[in-house]
């Protein structure tokens, strides 16, 4: 099971890596990459499972912005694995915590259908969604269209495929 999430964040990482490079400005050029300060040395002599979990502990507490921080503390949203903008991830997470709130006791099916409509309204058919506590998975998904990630003990899976009009 190990070796699963292992190769999980791996292609998360991968993903991510090829948006940044591929992101563009509003004026339609390729945005610069971001230069990372340099690590102390006592970095590198972490273990790399440490290294790996600071990461992920700086990548998911900058991920929402901060507006809502009260919230955040009682709904633990955690990133899994993600292709999509972070602008769409934000919406994910704002929609899936109302929905979450609204209810007194975790109605899967009714968050997913939230979930699905809301992206379906906003960004164009074809989104699915899956919500559970346990569950495997392997999807093929649009390009800029996939985010895995938890609340709590909540995991949801949020991709888009591509529809190709019938021909009659």
């Amino acid at each position: 099971m190990e070796g699963a999430s292992e190769e999980l964040e791996r292609r998360s990482r991968y993903l991510s890596s090829l948006i940044q490079r591929t992101k563009l400005k509003p004026d339609g050029e390729p945005e610069k990459r971001r230069q990372q300060p340099a690590k102390p040395d006592k970095e590198k002599h972490r273990p790399h499972r440490q290294r790996r979990e600071k990461k992920e502990e700086e990548r998911d507490g900058d991920v929402d912005g901060g507006e809502d921080d009260a919230q955040e503390q009682r709904q633990n949203v955690r990133v899994r694995a993600a292709d999509m903008p972070p602008a769409l991830q934000k919406r994910a997470f704002r929609c899936a915590r109302e929905t979450l709130a609204a209810m007194p006791k975790l109605d899967s099916k009714r968050l997913a259908l939230a979930l699905k409509k809301e992206f379906d309204l906003s960004y164009g058919p074809a989104w699915h969604c899956i919500v559970g506590t346990s569950f495997g998975s392997y999807v093929t998904h649009s390009l800029g269209g996939f985010l895995y990630f938890s609340i709590d003990k909540v995991y949801i899976l949020l991709f888009r495929t591509a529809v190709e009009p019938l021909g009659h």
